[in-house]
């Protein structure tokens, strides 16, 4: 099945998308579980086929919010596939490098992304996001993906020189409406292998990054294994997986995103993230 949060009457409402339109599940239902991050908590997405609806949106119309707008926890792994650590000139590390970003820097399908004024190196980084499904603490990669409630499109938008400033990633990972994630979930027992999926990054209709992701250096049951020895992960949590080469800032001359471009990341099985970008 698939799940996705939208914008309805300008009140944040979620639901199951079938076929070219989003179900809204009835008022009763929502204000007992106001969030798609609530919905999973409780174990509820099954739920959603038998109880009674209370609109219709067809996806054309639909005003995307990100797939869970309030995650308690968005933690990000970088130089993750091997293509881009060569082209960053990184050796594999040893564990995984992980940054956070912030849910307000991050909108939903559709919705413009912002290039900030301070910069003009705002990059693309297409990626695979894993959202986590049940509380997950101590757990074995042999286990970690039976804590997964299903996989998304993620673009980690990225301020090359404020990402520069110091060691750490997070000014340039977090400013306001810079990246995206989208434009739903898909739910785990589709993907029972998320290994075999394949990645594209798209500028304006020209393919920029792709590579399967059995290319991660560290694997989706590694990073929750790594993930949930430090942190209690909670439902609705997300885990953006790394992305391929073919970054804008390794290019020569460098490709960044500038306003009036449209970014696309897409991941067979999933769908397609689309954003245009704009001036701040």
């Amino acid at each position: 099945m698939r799940f996705t949060s939208i914008q309805l009457d300008g009140k944040p409402v979620w639901g199951r998308v079938e076929g070219e339109e989003i179900i809204v599940p009835d008022k009763a239902f929502l204000h007992a579980k106001p969030t798609l991050m609530e919905a999973i908590a409780s174990d509820s997405l099954g739920m959603v086929a038998e109880v009674c609806e209370s609109a219709r949106v067809p996806l054309v119309e639909a005003v995307f919010s990100p797939v869970v707008p309030n995650p308690g926890r968005v933690i990000c792994v970088g130089i993750n596939f091997k293509a881009h650590m060569n082209e960053m000139g990184r050796e594999p590390p040893e564990h995984p490098w992980l940054f956070v970003r912030w849910a307000d820097s991050q909108v939903g399908n559709g919705q413009p992304i912002i290039r900030p004024n301070v910069s003009e190196q705002f990059d693309y980084e297409g990626e695979l996001a894993v959202v986590i499904g049940k509380t997950a603490r101590h757990v074995k990669a042999a286990d970690a993906l039976n804590y997964v409630a299903g996989y998304s499109c993620f673009m980690d938008g990225s301020v090359r020189d404020w990402q520069k400033h110091g060691s750490q990633f997070t000014p340039g990972k977090n400013f306001h409406k810079s990246g995206s994630f989208g434009p739903w979930l898909v739910t785990a027992d589709e993907i029972p292998d998320p290994a075999v999926l394949n990645l594209q990054t798209r500028l304006n209709g020209e393919v920029m990054q792709q590579a399967p992701i059995s290319d991660l250096k560290f694997d989706i049951p590694a990073l929750i294994e790594y993930i949930s020895t430090f942190a209690e992960l909670q439902p609705g949590d997300v885990i953006s997986t790394g992305t391929p080469g073919g970054v804008g800032f390794a290019r020569k001359p460098p490709v960044w995103l500038k306003p009036g471009d449209m970014i696309e990341v897409e991941v067979d099985g999933i769908g397609v993230l689309v954003n245009p970008v704009i001036a701040e």
